[in-house]
């Protein structure tokens, strides 16, 4: 008995200990891994420590409201204040899985005011640095420049960006760390049949959510429903790409973000429940509350009489200001129908306000191409001869601003290049001017560098391209009367005609000077990544100032990369400093477009990167002149630039990685080395394009 009573301890025991002690290192460290919630609803009382609000988002009732109710700009964020552990390491391949549904509405005070939305975001900020309160659901800076990676968002948005892309203004996208969506989709589900079947989402009705976030296999369902149906089995959207894990940190915040103009749009979140624990907890929907406009209460007969009186009086008094307005359009008119001087020379290729507005059918949301610089861009048709035109409306505060910005309007009518998006003509209207342009119908080249490969220039496509802009700001350096810098060089203010022949665009900053003349000190203006390191220091913007603007788009155009990467490696995030690295270890070739797998001339390729790094050098006396840089890319010359450890010369201190480069090597190729003298190399031409 006591043989089988030590070995049942033996056997028995052991196991029990072993297994006790796991179940409870497993109760131990669940509660750090794993995050499982459910609100039916949004009680002060009960959830005022549960979730962090931040701005203007705020309990409402037993819901939360993302924005405020005031004709105002707000924005709003609902976050749990718990982080979410996305990756077991920091350096982990693998990602975290997790599944989260949600009730919201979006209910606008009028109804045909413009739409905002909101979105589900996983973030490192809970205040992303920089927002706009109006706009980019409180998440962007503005729309050309990402937030700080990373940054996934699942928008639902009731507003429609044509520049952006939308579809419509009743979508669903996803974005990462860019307002515009990487994939979109209309707002719908697909019913038992197979049907897909729309829902609006800006009418106050419930909408139920359900996102799930597969890290295993880098995939995002997002599927939407009214609140009173059960979840259909397909998906509204699906993307699948493991980019995602570019956008994913080891812990990142999670919640809902929202914004709106002086327009009243109520972004509510009425329930949520969240799971990263394989099982998600059902959202009951039967009690929740349901928005709608108010509707008018039965008036009595009193009332009904003063409503009659008071129309009356509005009436009056409306007649009165009719006539005072017509009045003062009238002088106004007569004002600007005056043909100033400047006006005289440029006349015949003044535009009426009703041509331009009857070619854009009324300066429709639906002609509109795009904004930035100084105003919003339209596509129109004329009605005389049926050519199509880009229409660009710009403001100016005063009317001496407005002449003296016309007048070098004028100047700048007066360029003549096949390169050059011609100036067709313009009209004035108070104090707002529209420009008339050639309509280029394949857009700008950083969409075709940037967007889906579907649109990736080849290389002939790409050297071809580069060769037209540089003979187009050859012509603005010496081929007119006045040198013309242009301040604003970049791969977006590149346009491509129907035969994919580049012109450069968007004069708005640009400045004249005479030859030989020394330009006067201006306020910095341009684009980051884009600007000469002096103009930091003299603020004089000059034809060598142009150059290096050229360089960087030659090195985008060249690396397939923007002069800005936040989301790269810490030595990758400026181009130029990277390309510059690879360059001084005789690696330049490594910065050569990869999803063009090989498909160019390696020898056409090192050349163009070269002449990038050339034209980018930091010291503007020793880049390249615009003459210079046509004859090596029309392939007539060769053309003597900097040597690699020249082109790495002059950097500012402090720069390690980029100096010790320079210290360690004379340069690049063995046939690229600079003598101790400092002499500079011939770069050999492309052949002829």
């Amino acid at each position: 008995m006591i043989l089988r009573s030590t070995g049942f301890v033996r056997m028995g025991v052991f196991p029990v200990i072993f297994i006790s002690i796991i179940i409870h290192l497993l109760l131990f460290l669940s509660p750090t891994l794993a995050i499982d919630f459910l609100f039916n609803s949004f009680f002060n009382s009960t959830n005022a420590t549960d979730l962090t609000l931040i701005n203007d988002a705020k309990f409402d009732s037993s819901v939360i409201r993302l924005t405020n109710d005031s004709n105002q700009f707000s924005f709003g964020r609902a976050f749990y204040p718990t982080k979410l552990t996305m990756r077991p390491t920091s350096n982990s391949s693998s990602l975290t899985s997790f599944s989260t549904s949600f009730v919201f509405s979006v209910l606008p005070e009028i109804d045909s005011s413009p739409g905002f939305g909101l979105c589900f975001v996983l973030t490192n900020f809970t205040s992303p640095p920089n927002a706009i309160a109006s706009q980019y659901f409180g998440l962007f800076t503005n729309a050309t420049v990402p937030v700080v990676a990373p940054l996934l968002a699942v928008e639902f948005d009731t507003g429609r960006n044509p520049e952006f892309n939308d579809p419509d203004d009743n979508h669903i996208g996803i974005d990462l760390n860019n307002i515009e969506s990487i994939k979109v989709q209309s707002a719908g589900y697909y019913n038992s049949s197979g049907s897909f079947v729309p829902i609006r989402m800006r009418n106050g009705q419930n909408v139920r959510a359900w996102i799930d976030f597969d890290g295993t296999n880098f995939e995002i369902n997002v599927t939407v429903a009214p609140a009173n149906l059960s979840r259909p089995t397909r998906p509204t959207l699906t993307y699948r790409d493991p980019v995602i894990a570019n956008y994913v940190s080891t812990e990142m915040f999670f919640g809902f973000s929202a914004s709106k103009t002086q327009w009243i749009e109520a972004q509510r979140v009425l329930a949520w429940s969240f799971s990263d624990t394989g099982v998600l907890r059902e959202i009951n929907t039967t009690n929740l509350p349901v928005f709608k406009l108010s509707s008018s209460s039965s008036l009595s007969a009193g009332a009904i009489a003063g409503i009659a009186v008071g129309c009356v009086v509005f009436v009056i008094l409306c007649a009165f200001g009719l006539y005072w307005f017509w009045i003062r359009n009238k002088l106004e008119d007569e004002e600007e129908d005056e043909i100033e001087d400047w006006e005289m020379e440029y006349w015949p290729h003044r535009f009426s306000y009703e041509e331009l507005s009857d070619a854009t059918n009324g300066f429709s949301k639906d002609q509109l191409l795009g904004s930035g610089g100084f105003g919003k861009v339209y596509k129109g048709i004329t009605q005389s001869n049926n050519t199509e035109i880009a229409v660009k409306c710009v403001n100016h505060d005063s009317k001496q601003g407005l002449r003296e910005f016309m007048a070098e309007i004028s100047s700048m009518g007066r360029l003549q290049h096949k390169n050059l998006v011609q100036l067709r003509g313009w009209c004035r209207k108070r104090n707002e001017l529209m420009l008339v342009y050639d309509y280029m119908p394949n857009g700008s080249l950083n969409r075709w560098i940037f967007d889906k490969p579907k649109k990736l220039l080849n290389w002939e496509q790409r050297r071809k391209v580069l060769a037209d802009v540089a003979e187009g700001l050859n012509y603005l350096h010496y081929g007119w009367d006045q040198v013309v810098v242009h301040r604003d060089i970049k791969s977006s203010n590149i346009l491509l005609d129907s035969e994919m022949r580049g012109r450069l665009g968007d004069f708005g900053l640009a400045k004249l000077y005479q030859h030989g003349e020394i330009p006067n000190t201006t306020r910095v203006v341009g684009t980051l990544g884009y600007l000469a390191p002096e103009l930091a220091t003299i603020a004089a913007p000059t034809a060598a100032s142009d150059v290096y603007s050229f360089g960087v788009v030659v090195l985008e155009v060249a690396c397939g990369r923007r002069p800005i990467e936040m989301e790269a490696a810490e030595d990758e995030v400026v181009l130029i400093d990277w390309v510059r690295e690879l360059y001084g270890k005789g690696k330049v070739m490594e910065a050569a477009d990869a999803r063009m797998r090989g498909e160019y001339d390696k020898e056409e390729m090192e050349i163009v990167l070269k002449l990038g790094l050339a034209c980018c050098h930091p010291d503007p006396q020793r880049r390249p002149s615009m003459k210079e840089v046509v004859a090596v890319l029309i392939g007539e010359r060769a053309a003597a630039v900097a040597a690699p450890a020249e082109v790495l010369s002059g950097l500012v201190q402090g720069d390690s990685s980029i100096a010790a480069v320079a210290a360690a090597t004379a340069g690049g190729d063995d046939n690229d080395r600079e003598s101790s003298s400092g002499e500079v190399v011939p770069l050999q031409p492309l052949p002829p394009v």
